[in-house]
Parts: structure tokens; C-alpha cells; sequence
């Protein structure tokens, strides 16, 4: 059974700028560094690109799991959209066969953009009657850290 979630966050920078934070590995640094939500993250292989393998080891009651291990597959420059899907831990051991993240930068006009997040996962037959846990909230989480940091170095640079 495969399903679907998303979530959208307006910020008020231009694509580009977003887009450099989310495009690599800019966004998994600012995540270690601000804490709340992943504790550790490991780069087993890659530069931020397709086939980039990273280990996350989640902030201690930030999430129902600890580790997962998960794989880039799909990047766009020019779509400003990337993909990554968990090889294991994580949503996995809850009794999903898959769990896929799309991330896209998209331009609202020449100052502001939609950091928009897509899960799609599907569930194994057996694990259909608790889906409950799965949700936007941890996306939702990352869009705002990036939001704040974004429009945070957006405003030093004004100020300079």
C-alpha cells in the first residue's frame, strides 16, 4: 500500500539561496549543528550528489528511532529537487518496505521561495493498521531550522 505526504514552508529568500543550503551537504551540517533533531550524521560515501550514502543518528526524543542509513537518488539542479530514500533503520524497522523523501526549492518570485517536502512510503500489509506514526513533522522540522538560518544570514548580509 503506497501513500503520500507532503509539506510546504514559504521563506522569504530567493531560490538560489535556499537551494545552495539544501542542494549538498550544507543542510545535514546545519542540522548537527543546531541539534535538536540529528545528533551525528556520517557520510559513508559521495559529495551530497546521487549515490551519497549518510548515516543519521537522531537527537535522543526527537524521533521514534535512532539510526537510519539513507541513499540520494535522484538530484536536479536545475528543478532544484533532490530524493533520498532510507536503506535501513529508521521508518524501515517501524514496517515500511520504503520511505522516500523529495526535497524542492521552488521560486516564488525573485525574493521569496517554497521549500516544499514529499514522503512516499509504502507499508508492509501487516504493519497497515498503525500508519499514525508516520508524518510530516520531522520535514517540517528541517524547513524550519533552514527557514530561520536562511532569513538569519539573509538579514546579516543586508546589514552589512
Amino acid at each position: 500500500m503506497s501513500r503520500q505526504l507532503s509539506h510546504e514552508l514559504e521563506v522569504n529568500v530567493p531560490a538560489s539561496e535556499a537551494w545552495e543550503l539544501y542542494g549538498k551537504l550544507r543542510l545535514a551540517k546545519l542540522l548537527v549543528e543546531e541539534g535538536s533533531v540529528v545528533e551525528k550524521i556520517e557520510v559513508i560515501e559521495g559529495d551530497g550528489g546521487i549515490g551519497t550514502i549518510l548515516k543519521k543518528t537522531y537527537a535522543p526524543g526527537s524521533h521514534g528511532f535512532s539510526v537510519q542509513r539513507e541513499k540520494f537518488t535522484k538530484y536536479d539542479n536545475e528543478k532544484r529537487m533532490k530524493e533520498l530514500e532510507v536503506l535501513e533503520g529508521g521508518y524501515l524497522d517501524l514496517g515500511l518496505s520504503l520511505f522516500r523523501v523529495r526535497f524542492e526549492i521552488i521560486e516564488k518570485d525573485n525574493d521569496s521561495c517554497i521549500i516544499k517536502s514529499t514522503i512516499e512510503y509504502d507499508i508492509k500489509e501487516e504493519a497497515a493498521a498503525n500508519t499514525s506514526y508516520v508524518t510530516t513533522d520531522l520535514v517540517a522540522k528541517i524547513a524550519e531550522i533552514a527557514k530561520n538560518f536562511l532569513v538569519k544570514n539573509k538579514a546579516t548580509r543586508n546589514a552589512e
